[in-house]
């Protein structure tokens, strides 16, 4: 596929890097020259310099042949332009645009072909705001994602010490939770992956995912974990654009703290949110967190786009005894030495979120859903399986018949509005979703083969 990415920021340069490695034809436009020139030289892909609006710049690029524009500048009505011109000049097929201020996207009908033209919208904020809800929803989650519109979910936690299944294979879970179906997806142990087989045995640490329909999950996760107290009281560090759209939604069902160092912020935030304290002042202030009894929190969330703010108050509320500590670290080597250290429960990389909802855009085939695991190393997808027997590798064939890729997994199917655990014995149906997990995301054009519909594959 030729693809055109607007922006070589870190989500412009992530997207580059993930898709220049799957075969595709990308071209990176950015104003710095010298940004361009380092990627390029390391990732194999073409540039060009220049104002990512600009008709003639985007000619250069390569416009005319592209298959799928991507915009992610820096600048929302950079990408609203680049997206204008793509179509009206140009006519791109598909136009992706990153726009980030609520005071756009609260008039959602504005984006369409009529008006501004983009295909698909993305927002950041959104994506990482939804992504650490679902974390507070399920306390000792360190992944949780959804599929199927919500139907299933597919978890990731640590086995604890005292867990009911620690100790025990992974076939005996039917057995510890009679009348729940959960699917054990993979296993990490010291930082590598497990395909899970019915006698695996789960040790102390193991970072397990598995999938189960959305009403059982919390009951799946009593067997890896120490049953947890529910979370009441949360603090949000940092009052962006995360910060507001977090109060907001959680200041509903829970007791939230939003802490803003900008005074004018503050006052802004204070005035907008009814269901929220609003503190202004600095999040690695000792004394104020003291104050405001830090100790007692089920939650800090550091949000701010400030790393080293971030990683400091994460690791100081961490020390005062905060129950769970969430962090947004933009540089995945950051959140690699954060998490290892266990200075902090879950570090989130925003780029990474971002990266997962482009990819279910770009990826050809029927899979609708991406979602980066373990900093992008491990994939989960959504796919849909169509035809039949005699034009499909998977329809109408036993699981246990499907010739996987090597460190894939099916986790569920979920076939209407019925959620199906991925037993040996099941027969793919046409329309069938399909929930996999890849240990290696390299293994993903493979799988994707899988799901093509030919003239016939007997």
């Amino acid at each position: 596929m030729n693809i055109l990415i607007l922006g070589a920021g870190q989500v412009g340069a992530s997207a580059a890097e993930n898709l220049a490695s799957e075969a595709n034809d990308i071209t990176l436009v950015d104003a710095d020259a010298a940004v361009l020139h380092e990627l390029r030289d390391r990732l194999d892909i073409q540039t060009v310099a220049g104002h990512a609006a600009h008709p003639d710049i985007l000619k250069q690029a390569g416009i005319a042949d592209a298959d799928m524009l991507v915009a992610v500048t820096n600048s929302d009505e950079t990408n609203m332009v680049a997206c204008q011109v793509a179509h009206s000049m140009f006519h791109t097929p598909t136009k992706i645009a990153r726009v980030r201020s609520p005071a756009y996207l609260k008039y959602r009908s504005l984006f369409d072909e009529a008006d501004i033209p983009i295909d698909v919208l993305i927002s950041p904020e959104q994506m990482v705001s939804d992504y650490i809800q679902r974390l507070i929803e399920f306390p000792g989650a360190l992944q949780v994602l959804d599929f199927a519109e919500g139907k299933v979910q597919l978890v990731g936690v640590t086995a604890y010490y005292g867990g009911p299944l620690v100790g025990h294979e992974i076939s005996e879970l039917r057995t510890h939770v009679p009348g729940v179906d959960v699917r054990v997806a993979a296993i990490f142990r010291h930082n590598v992956g497990i395909v899970p087989t019915g006698n695996q045995v789960i040790e102390v640490d193991d970072e397990v995912f598995f999938v189960a329909a959305r009403k059982d999950i919390l009951t799946a996760m009593a067997e890896l974990r120490k049953k947890e107290k529910p979370l009441r009281r949360i603090m949000l560090a940092g009052g962006g654009n995360i910060g507001r759209r977090l109060a907001r939604s959680l200041g509903r069902k829970y007791q939230v703290k939003i802490l803003e160092c900008n005074e004018a912020r503050a006052q802004e935030l204070a005035a907008e949110l009814d269901n929220a304290i609003v503190l202004q002042g600095d999040a690695a202030d000792e004394g104020l967190l003291m104050d405001e009894n830090i100790d007692q929190m089920d939650v800090f969330c550091a949000l701010t786009n400030d790393d080293a703010a971030n990683i400091l108050s994460s690791m100081l509320v961490k020390q005062l005894g905060t129950r769970k500590v969430v962090s947004i670290i933009n540089r995945q080597s950051y959140v690699d030495l954060m998490e290892a250290q266990g200075s902090i429960d879950v570090a989130i990389s925003p780029q990474q979120i971002t990266i997962s909802g482009l990819l279910s855009y770009v990826r050809r085939g029927d899979v609708v859903a991406v979602h980066s695991l373990r900093g992008g190393e491990a994939e989960a997808i959504e796919a849909i399986a169509h035809g039949d027997a005699s034009t499909s590798r998977v329809v109408g064939r036993k699981i246990q018949d499907i010739k996987l890729p090597e460190g894939t997994t099916i986790g569920a199917l979920v076939r209407g509005d019925e959620v199906i655990m991925a037993h040996h014995d099941i027969v793919i149906e046409n329309e069938d979703h399909l929930i996999l997990f890849l240990l290696d995301k390299k293994r993903f054009h493979a799988v994707e083969k899988l799901f093509q519909v030919g003239l016939t594959f007997l």
